[in-house]
């Protein structure tokens, strides 16, 4: 959706105007700066975590609403930066894998999750053999790009069987047709003191 990428265009900017605060020359308007964040970052958690629990005192619908807000792609994000999230990361991450999973097996590949653990999420991508480099990297990508929408708490994610493979077409003679029809060759031997054969 539009409003997602939006917003996740402003995450980005606010990430990166936190990330000049330490920039600034003065420590005092460094410091002033990064309390008056704290505090609004603060308030607004607060007000949310209130919300929820208004929310949640209406009964089973408002139950069912904080899991709607929950499954929202904008709304979950401020969740999960304020700590409020009603699934935990392991949810989250199965239901991200669930997801992805229709979409990789088109591409030939197989997604599954090997552990999680201290926010580090390690997952496995299983392909037909026939990925190539290009290949490779888009399956990352896509798998990285749909655990970090729903998991921006992670702390890292590792992704098992797209390492990239080394792409040699050179095959030894001795494969193609076996050492035993291998003509016998003398070597040629080099003197490494005086670089002469």
């Amino acid at each position: 959706m539009a409003e997602d990428k939006d917003f996740q265009k402003r995450i980005q900017r606010i990430s990166s105007l936190v990330n000049e605060l330490d920039a600034i020359v003065d420590p005092a308007a460094r410091s002033a700066a990064k309390q008056l964040i704290q505090l609004l970052m603060e308030l607004h958690g607060t007000a949310l975590e209130r919300m929820l629990e208004v929310t949640f005192a209406c009964g089973e619908p408002g139950k069912s609403l904080i899991y709607q807000f929950g499954r929202d792609s904008l709304v979950s994000s401020l969740l999960v930066l304020y700590g409020l999230h009603p699934d935990d990361l392991e949810t989250r991450v199965a239901r991200a894998v669930e997801r992805l999973k229709p979409s990789l097996r088109k591409q030939g590949a197989e997604l599954e999750i090997v552990s999680m653990s201290s926010g580090v999420i390690r997952l496995k991508v299983a392909t037909n053999g026939h990925a190539c480099g290009s290949t490779t990297q888009a399956l990352k990508a896509t798998v990285e790009e749909g655990i970090y929408e729903v998991a921006p708490d992670a702390t890292e994610i590792v992704i098992e069987g797209l390492e990239e493979k080394t792409a040699s077409t050179f095959v030894p003679l001795d494969k193609l047709i076996g050492p035993s029809l291998m003509p016998e060759t003398p070597r040629a031997t080099v003197d490494v003191s005086t670089g002469a054969d």
